[in-house]
């Protein structure tokens, strides 16, 4: 027997044996003979993270411009990954000036004005990519927030609904990686088919009154049939996930933080559910909202984080500020690291990932929305660079949506507008 003959293993084989079923890794043997492990090609992914009390500017943003940037405090516990990201000074939303907190509703839609009455959001970014190409993967994106109790995301779908967040790594993980019972798959498997025959109802009805309404109204209706038809495709694909084994990995299942305020112990513990999740290609699309904590845990802090953002130039909230920070920008810095270590046709996860790091707020102690602290890392992109899109205090810094188009594109999504863009980033090209 030749042993150099190409083997070709499907991609759900299993191991069975005396009435056991082992579910195999994924191997090479499993890509088509014509691919290799260096030349197959992989999917294209998005994780956008929010803080939303912002970043202290003056440790944030580097010196210098280009390649040839001085570190800021924050950055310096990046430097292990300097050449994997770009840091940005200049972008802002257009029309948010007076947002203030109410912002972070907007930082990946890029909606006009959210703090006054009757504002209606517009798809969040993360949730146009999961559109596009969320059938392709057991989840279409995944909502995560690190505190606790904060049961909003930053993900916003096309009715300007926002949509929940999870916030327990544990629960995360045995969505991701846990199967139920039979009696639960087959209480699934109801619960999908019951939504399918409402939407087949639903339709049948619609499609009667169709006949009676004037060009205007059809012409809403049919916007109805698209949606009810998106809808009727996802129904379609959880079912047929819904009999497939999820994915096996070498990973014990998180314990959750009861502490409310260890904001940067429950950041990790879903930074460390990111790479576990993108790698068996779960999904592609992930969210992460940091909202307020309280005060952490954190040796030489004892004010909360809102009060200490809220700093009023005085050095002692400062100083405590700068600790939460630090935290931050570490836990950023292992999670890109992760990323950089997981191993996928020959390149890293982080290559394949675009990570963006931000908030809505540029300098959380007068609520000014201009500015933005946002970094970009991964994604296919020439990093190790810092770009000053705007000059400081420019009366027209450019929309932060013009990095979402550079994303999408990114992405291999053919787009050139999306929220309030003008096109794309100057200076940021791709590898």
């Amino acid at each position: 027997m030749n042993s150099r003959i190409p083997l070709s293993v499907s991609r759900r084989a299993f191991l069975r044996a005396g009435g056991v079923a082992l579910a195999l890794p994924f191997l090479d043997a499993m890509l088509p003979r014509a691919w290799s492990a260096a030349t197959a090609p992989q999917p294209r992914r998005m994780v956008c993270i929010c803080t939303v009390l912002g970043m202290h500017g003056p440790d944030f943003f580097p010196t210098g411009i280009g390649r040839d940037y001085q570190e800021s405090r924050h950055l310096s516990f990046l430097k292990d990954v300097r050449n994997d990201f770009t840091v940005f000074s200049g972008f802002a939303h257009p029309d948010n000036e007076s947002a203030h907190h109410i912002g972070e509703y907007s930082f990946l839609t890029a909606a006009p004005h959210p703090e006054l009455p009757g504002f209606r959001n517009t798809i969040s970014l993360d949730q146009f990519v999961a559109k596009k190409i969320g059938t392709a993967t057991r989840f279409s994106s995944l909502e995560l927030a690190s505190s606790a109790g904060h049961v909003r995301s930053l993900a916003v779908n096309y009715s300007g609904v926002n949509l929940p967040a999870e916030d327990k790594p544990s629960r995360v993980f045995a969505r991701l990686f846990l199967e139920g019972t039979p009696e639960e798959v087959q209480e699934e498997e109801s619960r999908l088919a019951e939504g399918r025959s409402v939407l087949d109802a639903v339709s049948e009805q619609a499609r009667r009154l169709g006949s009676r309404l004037s060009a205007g109204d059809r012409d809403k209706i049919d916007e109805y049939f698209t949606s009810v038809r998106e809808v009727e495709q996802r129904l379609q694909a959880m079912q047929a996930w819904s009999h497939k084994p999820k994915p096996k990995v070498d990973a014990l299942p998180p314990q959750d933080i009861a502490d409310r305020a260890d904001m940067i112990g429950r950041m990790d513990a879903l930074f460390n559910l990111l790479p576990l999740a993108l790698a068996t290609d779960s999904t592609r699309v992930i969210t992460l909202l940091i909202g307020e904590c309280g005060v952490p845990p954190i040796d030489g802090v004892s004010m909360g984080d809102h009060e200490l953002s809220h700093h009023g130039q005085e050095p002692e909230k400062i100083a405590q500020l700068r600790l939460i920070e630090e935290a931050k920008a570490k836990s950023i810095a292992g999670l890109l690291k992760k990323l950089k270590a997981t191993q996928e046709g020959g390149v890293s996860l982080l290559d394949n990932t675009a990570v963006l790091f931000g908030s809505n707020l540029g300098n959380a102690s007068n609520h000014s929305t201009t500015n933005l602290p946002i970094l970009l890392a991964g994604g296919g992109f020439k990093h190790g660079q810092h770009l000053v899109v705007a000059p400081q205090g420019d009366k027209h810094p450019l929309p932060l949506s013009n990095l979402f188009v550079a994303m999408l594109q990114g992405m291999g999504i053919e787009v050139d507008k999306f929220g309030s863009s003008t096109g794309t980033v100057a200076g940021l090209e791709t590898v």
